[in-house]
C-alpha cells in the first residue's frame, strides 16, 4: 500500500490530532495510508524535524496543504518539506481552495511594495513547478492522486 505523507498547518489547529485521524481516514479510503506530521509524538523541535522528515522518507507521495496561512502563501514548514521531498525525486501533490494566480491574489505589488510574480500560478513558481497543483480541499488531491496511481 503507497504512503501518503500529509504536509500542511493542519497540525497547527486546536484540534489538530483529530484532523490527522481525519487526513488518515481519507487516504484509506482511496487505498493509501496516511502519514500524519503527529504521529511521531515528539515534544521537542529537533526530534520533530527529525521524525517528520523520516516519516517523508518512509512516504511514496506529499499530499500538501497549500492554503494561505499567516498571510497569503503557504507556510514554511510546508515549502521546506516540499523541497527536501522533491530533492528526494518523491511525487508531489499540492491543494488549494482557490485556482487564481497570485498576481489576481495579491495585485502588482504586496503591502510592502514587492512586485508579484505573474506565471499565471497560484502559488510561488518554487512550489507551482514542482508539486500538481489541485483546486479543492485534501480529498480532491487524495481522488486525483488515485487518478494518476491508474495510469
Amino acid at each position: 500500500m503507497k504512503k501518503i505523507y500529509t504536509a500542511g498547518f493542519d497540525v497547527f489547529y486546536e484540534d489538530a490530532l483529530k484532523r490527522g485521524e481525519v487526513l488518515k481516514a481519507i487516504c484509506k479510503k482511496y487505498g493509501f495510508r496516511g502519514l500524519y506530521p503527529l504521529d511521531n509524538h515528539c515534544e521537542n523541535s529537533r526530534d520533530i524535524f527529525l521524525g517528520n522528515l523520516d516519516l517523508i522518507d518512509k512516504a511514496n507521495i506529499i499530499c500538501a496543504n497549500l492554503n494561505d496561512f499567516r498571510g497569503k502563501d503557504a507556510d514554511s514548514g510546508t515549502a521546506f518539506e516540499i523541497g527536501y521531498t522533491y530533492a528526494k525525486g518523491k511525487k508531489l501533490y499540492g491543494y488549494r481552495s482557490s485556482s487564481l494566480s497570485l498576481k489576481e491574489t495579491i495585485g502588482e505589488k504586496d503591502e510592502a511594495g514587492f512586485l508579484t510574480e505573474d506565471f499565471g500560478l497560484s502559488v510561488n513558481l518554487m512550489l507551482g513547478e514542482s508539486c500538481k497543483i489541485v483546486t479543492g480541499d485534501f480529498e480532491a488531491c487524495i481522488k486525483e492522486i488515485k487518478k494518476d496511481s491508474a495510469k
